[in-house]
């Protein structure tokens, strides 16, 4: 599920039949996929503009868009499995996945400092999933170890991603 700031339900226009759901109406799809057999739900945001960096650090705020969309679906449906994306792209100025220096070098080692911290407050807010859509090296051991550090073994991790110059990521861009 694509979740936005927005106080509406939004179309994506490259993904016709998907849209991005707000705070206010994503129980309303949550409660209609429980209701069809579906028992977990992976979490994409959409942040705005205003809150995007160069860092993407939004993307570990504790009081941001995905953790108070895991904490708002727990509540209300704490049965629901809920996986989240683990990445910066979203949160990132320049939507890559990694923090590139002013000389245009991925920071692999900084770069996997944020998607821990990402990874520590999305379970913190109850996700039972991390996905990391990311393509950065060692990033998988290093949540593993950032999550046990922080009493979250029972949280798991499904790497679930290769990016390709495909007709499919295309459109999940612009969602």
């Amino acid at each position: 599920l694509f979740v936005h700031q927005g106080s509406e339900e939004e179309e994506i226009g490259a993904m016709p039949g998907a849209k991005r759901w707000s705070l206010a109406n994503i129980m309303r799809e949550i409660e209609r996929a429980w209701g069809l057999g579906v028992r977990c739900v992976v979490l994409f945001p959409k942040v705005s503009e205003d809150l995007k960096s160069e860092d993407g650090a939004e993307c570990f705020n504790e009081n941001g868009l995905i953790p108070k969309a895991i904490s708002l679906i727990k509540n209300e449906l704490p049965e629901m499995t809920i996986m989240t994306d683990v990445a910066l792209d979203p949160y990132s100025c320049d939507g890559h996945d990694g923090i590139v220096s002013n000389e245009g070098i991925v920071l692999n080692d900084e770069t996997i400092d944020h998607l821990c911290r990402q990874a520590v407050v999305q379970a913190q807010a109850g996700a039972d999933l991390i996905g990391p859509s990311d393509m950065m090296d060692g990033r998988v051991g290093a949540i593993r170890e950032a999550l046990d550090d922080e009493g979250f073994q029972h949280v798991g991790i499904i790497s679930y991603t290769a990016k390709y110059a495909s007709a499919y990521y295309g459109p999940f861009r612009e969602a």
